[in-house]
């Protein structure tokens, strides 16, 4: 069964569209319960939107690829109180028994923003997002996005 609700392409020209995009996300009630899935190749800008959107929901200091951790810990606050968001990178995922050991399974049940680059590595384990957004660089070092909801959640942040 296709859960695809709402598909939306956007073409950033440069980094300043990217972080207008970001902002104009993470001002969207609906963004402090959503799971993010961020799809593309190296180099198509996953991690600039994540830093964009994580700096726009006010998190302060160091924003580093979670890579070698899996899952980095955020936290922000809001007009609604604190958020906790994790951002995790699958790039190196490839034990399932991972997804447990590591107390996965609990975070994604945990209410907060989650963030997760390279999802297809654990794609066995991970819920449906509520948003997709799948990033490609168009021949001109623009960015082509593909945002696809897949929840209510996510068309909310469509809307």
């Amino acid at each position: 069964m296709d859960k695809t609700r709402i598909v939306k392409t956007l073409r950033w020209q440069d980094e300043t569209q990217t972080q207008a995009f970001a902002q104009a996300l993470a001002a969207r009630p609906a963004l402090r319960t959503a799971t993010l899935e961020l799809q593309g190749d190296l180099g198509a800008g996953k991690t600039t939107l994540v830093r964009h959107l994580l700096r726009a929901l006010g998190v302060a200091g160091r924003i580093k690829s979670p890579t070698y951790a899996v899952v980095e810990p955020h936290q922000a606050q809001t007009p609604d109180g604190l958020l906790n968001i994790w951002h995790f990178d699958f790039y190196r995922f490839n034990d399932p028994r991972e997804w447990e050991d590591a107390g996965f399974r609990d975070l994604f049940a945990s209410p907060g923003l989650k963030i997760s680059e390279w999802p297809e590595q654990a794609r066995s384990v991970l819920p449906v997002p509520d948003l997709e957004i799948r990033l490609s660089v168009a021949e001109d070092d623009s960015r082509m996005a593909t945002l696809t909801a897949r929840t209510p959640c996510g068309e909310a942040l469509l809307a």
